[in-house]
């Protein structure tokens, strides 16, 4: 009996001390966390000019050389690139985008509460509550499981119950860049873990190390935490897996245009039986510097993916689709 009781209570101490650790390593990480988080806040929020939107969000006015991109050791020194060497024909027009009434087609809600001085881009201001969201603070803004279809083929993906999608697409030539222009909604969603989007995007290189250019507009509340429309950009250079983000939330994207902030709100939206609103996209390659640039609409173009950041992309991309995606997780 003595035995046994000894061995009952060692356990029973065992136990207390194994609870206790596990408080204790639970608060430590929990400090970690918070710690990362701020870090990676304070990392990404370095602001001239705040500006509230009407929708709550806070578009900070960066200086252009102090963006998240020049965070990536190859970009240290790095000369922007204000301009792309190359537009496609018919895609630039200088006297259209010097004038005021285009430079105010840009259709962002923030718009009507300022806009930010030169030298500045606008960046929609990381809120506490959007890091915790992603899984592990590595992959803040990357986010792998709110991409299409991941890094598959489009046909392998038919008959996956996850997603309700409708898809046009070019393949089997070589592609320097596409265009689209996308009727813009705001999709209602039954649950916080699905999301809608409708974009322009671009594939190149076999499967396992797959790089994407994507943009168009999404409703997406584990990104944002609301469900409201908003443009958007994603791009990988490994099928996925740990090179790549949305918007400016990783080094890789170099924005260039002050009227435009990725992640805001697009405003006005199309209704039912109502006014229709639409959005053009244009993606393409410079081919003197190799830097894929994204223009919206007629202005001077957003920004550009930065070759030396995606040493795998490819000198262009196999496969263009335009794609309308719904993923209704089950």
């Amino acid at each position: 009996m003595e035995v046994h009781n000894s061995m009952s209570h060692g356990l029973v101490a065992l136990l207390l001390v194994m609870i206790c650790l596990s408080c204790i390593m639970a608060r430590v990480w929990a400090t970690i966390e918070q710690f990362e988080v701020q870090q990676h806040l304070i990392r990404l929020d370095k602001p001239i000019k705040s500006i509230k939107s009407p929708d709550g969000d806070i578009i900070d006015c960066v200086h252009i050389s102090h963006q998240p991109a020049f965070d990536h050791p190859s970009l240290k020194n790095h000369t922007i690139q204000m301009r792309p060497s190359f537009h496609p024909l018919g895609l630039y027009d200088e006297k259209r985008v010097a004038s005021k009434m285009e430079t105010s087609s840009i259709p962002q809600l923030w718009h009507q509460n300022g806009r930010c001085p030169e030298d500045t881009i606008p960046i929609r201001r990381t809120k506490k509550g959007d890091v915790p969201r992603a899984s592990f603070i590595e992959r803040f803004g990357k986010n792998m499981r709110r991409t299409i279809l991941n890094a598959t083929s489009i046909e392998s993906n038919r008959n996956n119950n996850r997603h309700e999608h409708a898809i046009v697409y070019v393949r089997g030539g070589k592609y320097y860049g596409a265009k689209a222009t996308i009727n813009v909604w705001n999709p209602k969603l039954e649950h916080e873990d699905e999301f809608s989007l409708s974009q322009l995007w671009i594939l190149g290189g076999p499967t396992e190390v797959l790089n994407t250019i994507e943009a168009g507009w999404h409703v997406d509340p584990f990104l944002y935490g609301d469900h409201r429309t908003r443009l958007f950009t994603f791009w990988t250079g490994d099928g996925y897996k740990s090179v790549g983000c949305y918007n400016l939330q990783c080094s890789g994207f170099v924005q260039v245009n002050k009227e435009v902030a990725l992640g805001a709100t697009i405003y006005p939206i199309s209704s039912y039986g109502g006014r229709q609103y639409e959005i053009t996209l244009s993606l393409w390659k410079d081919p003197k510097t190799g830097n894929w640039w994204l223009q919206y609409g007629n202005q001077s173009p957003v920004g550009g993916i930065q070759e030396v950041v995606r040493q795998a992309w490819r000198r262009y991309g196999h496969y263009s689709p335009w794609v309308r995606v719904a993923l209704i997780p089950h």
